[in-house]
């Protein structure tokens, strides 16, 4: 099947860019990578009148640390980010979570505000941004304003993101060194069955499982005390809910959420401070 016929804009500046999505709303899609808009559109799944190419504007291709976050601009791929030097440093559970997503092919052209833009519950940069109590900047012709990831990603597919509204940016916070990641999989780049996130806080650990719910479930586990951690981690794993599906039962993501939320715990507490 082949997509609906569309219009193509390729904007030269963010104003253009906002300019058409306030007029065309709901009836335009943006597109930076595409890696997985262009499924949906070839399905059918999504029948734009027009398509804004957002990928070559200058003023959206950016990575820096800012006022405590790393900052990554809408035009910036996947790919990019795990190779920018000071990531590992800055932000390691990105660097750890990034190789999992897809393949170097599609991390090529994907690009990581896009990801959360699709908000894909399977998706690791959701749940890394879940993880890291990460915000998302949003603008339109009216003008901006920044989400915590709790309030943006609402479900499947699913974000707060109104019609005229572009992401812009995602914004990361920097510091947290004691993280670890873990996902399995049926292949390496498949969807994650489940895939959980840990960063050690204040008082506890922050763990984030993705996989299971319709978005990326947060709990944050202050007794550490094996036996506590356990029944923390079950409970997680009942209030996550999921379902049967032809990739996995529900049972066993909630096993998954048990055994690799305990293992990340783990991992993350044996990193230096």
């Amino acid at each position: 099947m082949k997509p609906r016929a569309f219009d193509y804009a390729r904007p030269e500046t963010l104003a253009e860019a906002l300019d058409l999505l306030g007029e065309f709303g709901d009836a335009a899609r943006v597109v930076a990578g595409g890696q997985s808009l262009t499924a949906m559109l070839n399905l059918r799944l999504l029948e734009p009148s027009l398509l804004i190419d957002i990928a070559r504007l200058r003023e959206l291709d950016f990575i820096r640390v800012e006022k405590g976050f790393l900052e990554v601009g809408a035009a910036v791929t996947q790919d990019r980010l795990l190779a920018w030097p000071g990531l590992g440093a800055h932000v390691p559970l990105l660097a750890q979570a990034l190789p999992w997503v897809g393949h170097f092919q599609t991390r090529n052209r994907g690009t990581v505000c896009g990801s959360l833009a699709h908000a894909d519950p399977s998706s690791e940069l959701p749940l890394s941004l879940a993880a890291l109590g990460g915000e998302v900047v949003l603008r339109s012709a009216r003008g901006s304003r920044t989400l915590p990831a709790g309030e943006f990603q609402r479900g499947l597919l699913t974000t707060a993101r109104a019609p005229d509204e572009l992401i812009v940016a995602a914004r990361f916070p920097v510091g947290a060194t004691r993280t670890a990641f873990r996902e399995i999989a049926r292949r390496h780049g498949d969807f994650a069955i489940v895939a959980v996130a840990a960063v050690v806080v204040p008082g506890g650990v922050r763990l984030a499982a993705g996989g299971v719910a319709d978005r990326p479930g947060v709990v944050v586990v202050n007794d550490l005390a094996p036996a506590a951690v356990a029944e923390r981690l079950n409970g997680f794993a009942w209030e996550l809910g999921g379902s049967d599906d032809i990739h996995a039962t529900a049972r066993y993501r909630r096993d998954l959420v048990r055994s690799l939320g305990a293992r990340v715990i783990e991992e993350a507490l044996a990193c230096a401070a």
